[in-house]
């Protein structure tokens, strides 16, 4: 991974080592969630091995990924001209084990955070009353006028690990589930969306299921993904109506789809020392989206804005952990740190491998939620440029 090398190869080269059909390699890498132990039961028990490979509960699962719509009329057109939509909450996404009196909660990147989060797990427990399940859900910080607070401020509860019960009164947490994986001792992800919600709402208990919308109109959508905003949320998920659930995959089947222009997620992969008051800090990031064909990194921007200085600081020493080159005030680092930044518009750049650069880029948080293999991609960052010129001109060739 250090390297560029992505899990889609690995995979392949899985397959071809031992002689096994893509497919069956591919699906035990999403049951299993790690592909490492896919060629270690290749290597042991050989392809028969797999035929049993299934969920186990407390081994967390690679999380299904989304796409992004423009509108509500794209993503009912993308799904066959009827969606579920629902909030796309501004919180935090966890994937929620239990088996009998056991719970343990895992964050987006598969992290253990149980002790972080005793609210949500003494809600589990009073609320979910089956032997075993595997659920998805987001975690959610509101005010008490109950809109959503900074998402910063919540990922403070998801660092935390002594002073506890302090930070939950200072900051207290709300749940809402949103999809089921596996229920006593069976797996759900081939099983259609809507039957697995329905599941869902059979298991929960006394947790909200996320709002949902299922409809056919344009109009209905749109009135609903203005009271998500209204709400303080970030807009709405589409989600295609008999959908399975296809672990550590990103497509069409799921959406997501904001009111404004969207921020991208990006990898810096070098910095530079600032200068003055800064002196001594890496406070000048470049930022990077990853080509999908090549898993190479590659910059479309740098920025010294967005950022606290005590962020700052912390951004200087866990870059310094994993710099790979210095050249003058410049280091190189390792891909590692995934950041949501904001931009007025993307403008043709020579300056850039990528030919592109981000105008007016500022930092608006780190997400430390996030992979690099989540990162946004540079097919993403050219089709949002193509879309800035639908109503004017742009330079030819490009």
């Amino acid at each position: 991974m250090r390297t560029g090398l992505h899990e889609g190869l690995i995979e392949q080269a899985v397959a071809r080592a031992f002689d096994v059909a893509i497919k069956k390699v591919q699906h035990a890498g999403m049951v299993l969630g790690d592909i490492g132990e896919v060629a270690l039961t290749l290597k042991t028990k050989g392809p028969d091995g797999l035929d049993n490979a299934g969920f186990n509960v407390f081994r967390p699962v690679n999380l299904m990924l989304a796409q992004t719509a423009q509108t509500v009329a794209e993503a009912l057109a993308d799904h066959g001209g009827k969606s579920a939509f629902e909030y796309k909450y501004d919180g935090a996404r966890v994937q929620i084990h239990l088996q009998n009196s056991d719970v343990q909660i895992f964050s987006r990147r598969l992290t253990n955070v149980t002790e972080s989060l005793p609210e949500i797990v003494t809600a589990v427990k009073n609320s979910i009353k089956v032997d075993s399940a595997i659920v998805e859900g987001e975690v959610v910080a509101l005010d008490n006028a109950g809109f959503p607070i900074a998402f910063q401020h919540l990922m403070r509860r998801f660092k935390r690990v002594r002073g506890i019960a302090d930070m939950a009164q200072r900051i207290p947490l709300s749940i809402y589930l949103f999809d089921i994986l596996y229920l006593n001792g069976e797996s759900l992800i081939h099983k259609q969306y809507l039957e697995r919600r329905q599941l869902l709402a059979q298991t929960a208990g006394e947790i909200p299921l996320t709002k949902q919308l299922v409809t056919d109109t344009q109009e209905d959508a749109e009135a609903f993904l203005e009271k998500a905003i209204a709400a303080g949320h970030e807009g709405l998920m589409a989600k295609q109506l008999d959908s399975p659930y296809t672990p550590g995959r990103r497509g069409k089947k799921w959406l997501k789809i904001k009111t404004v222009l969207e921020p991208l997620d990006l990898v810096v992969t070098a910095a530079e020392y600032g200068y003055g008051r800064r002196k001594g800090w890496l406070s000048d990031y470049y930022l990077a989206a990853k080509d999908s064909r090549s898993s190479e990194f590659l910059d479309v921007g740098k920025t010294f804005k967005g950022l606290t200085d005590a962020e700052i600081i912390d951004m200087t020493n866990r870059l310094k952990q994993n710099i790979v080159s210095e050249t003058g005030h410049r280091v190189t680092v390792v891909p590692r740190i995934v950041v949501e930044v904001a931009y007025n518009e993307i403008q043709q750049s020579p300056k850039y491998k990528s030919q592109m650069a981000l105008r007016f880029a500022r930092i608006t948080r780190i997400r430390d939620n996030k992979t690099p293999d989540e990162a946004d991609t540079i097919e993403k960052v050219k089709a949002i440029y193509e879309r800035q010129f639908r109503v004017k001109g742009k330079s030819p060739g490009f």
